[in-house]
């Protein structure tokens, strides 16, 4: 059995691979396992260095001639809310999203499941059963948890929880300086709310009632229509040569 250092970690690359965002391009990723008890605190480090998390391993786009995948994240404080996101805030007022312990369910996973027959059939992660949505959920050593969206109900204004099934659920790392959204899907059949964008919403008021300064949205790649919609939440910061950067 392979052995990680939990205080070193060793770095790897990918081999080449075709892109999911740029026809006719070819992705590498340079990545590290996050195992031990330093795994959260390295994973934090390696979020604000542009990684992103998936189960035990932060990954980063290494590719040899494209550089378009760029690390986004949004000051809380100074995002502004646009009417365009005003009128989805208010078209989800009766959802409650509730945080959860990072266990997967099997409500979890059919909601899971429904999302990527509807909305990404031919995506990577098309077949993943529900052993691998449950490592997705449960396999990691960082702090991380779930928020689950529900209708409200008639005892919501006193639990704070939501009522009936399960509408969206989004999976994000907890940070000293943000909140990592790593993964979110939701009910296909509700599109008119625009779901993934009120998820996003949601993660800005949350970490600014918890004193936090930053939500980080992974990664933008201009030309991609699959990463379009994170342009619209300003205004944001890129990752870039001298560091974080705000954009005009």
């Amino acid at each position: 059995m392979t052995q990680h250092s939990t205080e070193t970690p060793q770095f790897f690359l990918t081999a080449p691979s075709p892109c999911p965002y740029l026809p006719g391009q070819m992705e590498r990723k340079v990545f590290t396992h996050l195992v031990g008890d330093r795994a959260s605190a390295l994973n934090e480090i390696l979020t604000q260095g542009g990684f992103r998390r998936s189960q035990n391993i932060a990954y980063r786009p290494a590719c040899e001639t494209c550089k378009a995948c760029v690390s986004v994240r949004v000051p809380v404080e100074r995002f502004i809310v646009t009417k365009g996101f005003r009128r989805i805030i208010e078209k989800n007022r009766d959802l409650v999203g509730t945080r959860v312990d990072p266990a997967p369910t099997s409500e979890q996973y059919s909601l899971f499941r429904a999302y990527l027959d509807a909305r990404h059939s031919d995506g990577g992660m098309a077949d993943m059963t529900v052993l691998d949505y449950a490592m997705m959920v449960e396999d990691t050593h960082v702090d991380t948890m779930l928020v689950e969206y529900r209708f409200r109900g008639p005892d919501s204004a006193i639990t704070g929880q939501g009522d009936g099934p399960l509408i969206a659920t989004a999976l994000t790392d907890l940070l000293s300086d943000g909140l990592s959204m790593v993964y979110s899907f939701y009910e296909p059949d509700y599109l008119d709310r625009s779901l993934g964008t009120m998820m996003i919403l949601d993660h800005i008021t949350r970490a600014r009632k918890m004193g936090l300064p930053y939500v980080y949205l992974g990664y933008w790649v201009n030309g991609s229509r699959k990463m379009g919609y994170k342009a619209r939440f300003q205004p944001q910061e890129h990752l870039g040569a001298r560091g974080w950067e705000p954009m005009p």
